[in-house]
C-alpha cells in the first residue's frame, strides 16, 4: 500500500467519524427548521381544514330574492345569518351570533346611530342578571362590542363586532346581533343611519319547552311592541 493510499484512507475514516458525531444534531435542526418554515405553515393553515359549516358562515354574496330595498339588513336568527340586500336578487351574507334561548326577538327597526370602537354601558337589565359586569367599559380591542356598532332605534339592541369569533354561528347573546370584527367593519361601511333592519322570527322559540320571562319584540306596523314570553 502506498503512502498516498494510506493518507486517503485515513482521511475517509476521520470524515466518517466527524459526520457520525454531527448527524443527529443536524437532523434535529433540519426537522425544527421545517416545522417553522413558511411552506409548512401553508400546509398547516387552518383554512385548509375548514368545515363546511364554518365556510357557510364566511362573508359571501349569495342569491337572495327579496322585496326589501337596496341596503336593507335582514337578520335570519334561526340560521345565524345576516343579509345586506344588494338588489337584483342578491345579498351579501354574514355569519352571526344571536340571542341565546329566551333572548331572541323579531321585528323591524332602523339604525339610529353608528359608532367606531364603541364604549359599552351594560343596560340595567343585564347588570341585574350579571351583577359582576362592569358599569362602563371604554371602546377598544377588549370591549365586547368589538370594532363597530349599529344601534337599533331606541332599544338596547345593537348589531356589533366581537373579540370572540368562536361565538359566531351560535345562540350566545342577550339579544344583540354580533359579527366578527372584520365583518362588522365591512357592514359598517355599507350601512347608513336610518337604514331599515328586519329581524325575522325564529320558529324554534315557539316550539321550545319553556323560556324565562323576557321581552320579545314583534312586528307592529314599522315599529316593535313588547310581548312577554310565557314560561
Amino acid at each position: 500500500m502506498s503512502l498516498k493510499t494510506s493518507v486517503f484512507g485515513a482521511a475517509l475514516v476521520i470524515a466518517a467519524s466527524v459526520w457520525g458525531a454531527q448527524a443527529e444534531p443536524l437532523s434535529l435542526t433540519s426537522a425544527g427548521s421545517f416545522l417553522v418554515s413558511p411552506f409548512n405553515q401553508i400546509l398547516r393553515d387552518p383554512a385548509g381544514s375548514e368545515t363546511p359549516a364554518a365556510a357557510q358562515l364566511r362573508r359571501q354574496v349569495v342569491e337572495y330574492p327579496s322585496r326589501e330595498a337596496l341596503g336593507t339588513i335582514i337578520v335570519d336568527t334561526a340560521h345565524t345569518y345576516l343579509y345586506f340586500v344588494l338588489g337584483g336578487g342578491k345579498a351579501l351574507r354574514y355569519g352571526i351570533g344571536v340571542g341565546r334561548e329566551g333572548f331572541t326577538w323579531s321585528g323591524v327597526e332602523t339604525i339610529s346611530r353608528m359608532a367606531e370602537w364603541p364604549d359599552w354601558n351594560p343596560p340595567k337589565e343585564m347588570i341585574g342578571r350579571q351583577p359582576y359586569l362592569p358599569r362602563f367599559m371604554a371602546g377598544g380591542p377588549g370591549n365586547p362590542l368589538g370594532a363597530r356598532a349599529l344601534y337599533l332605534g331606541d332599544t338596547n339592541y345593537r348589531i356589533h363586532g366581537t373579540n370572540d369569533p368562536s361565538t359566531i354561528g351560535h345562540r350566545v347573546s342577550s339579544g344583540c346581533i354580533r359579527l366578527t370584527n372584520e365583518d362588522i367593519v365591512d357592514l359598517y361601511r355599507r350601512a347608513k343611519v336610518g337604514g331599515k333592519v328586519v329581524v325575522l322570527p325564529d320558529a324554534r322559540d315557539a316550539e321550545g319547552p319553556a323560556f324565562a320571562p323576557a321581552i320579545r319584540r314583534t312586528v307592529s306596523g314599522q315599529r316593535m311592541s313588547a310581548v312577554i314570553i310565557p314560561r
